[in-house]
């Protein structure tokens, strides 16, 4: 059985693999894809409309537990280009 996860954006709960995991590295967002990575991780659905919620409703930051403003650009981009794996 393999691990189950929440999307930060739509809060549907998936598999981990069908899912990115996202970090704060200072104040900006990268993707995870070792999953290894040290420090709090949210996941996400590769899909823009999952990462539009989750900045509508600030999910980022309070999954990561980060009081900081983060730099969600990369991130964006990332989506928006289909770079994610996932």
């Amino acid at each position: 059985m393999e691990p189950v996860r929440t999307c930060v954006g739509c809060r549907v709960r998936a598999d981990r693999s069908s899912l990115v995991r996202i970090v704060a590295r200072n104040t900006q967002l990268v993707v995870d894809t070792t999953t290894s990575l040290p420090g709090r991780g949210a996941w996400l659905h590769p899909q823009i409309q999952c990462y539009q919620l989750a900045v509508k409703r600030r999910a980022f930051g309070r999954a990561l537990r980060e009081p900081r403003p983060l730099d969600t650009a990369a991130l964006e981009n990332s989506v928006r280009e289909n770079r994610l794996n996932g």
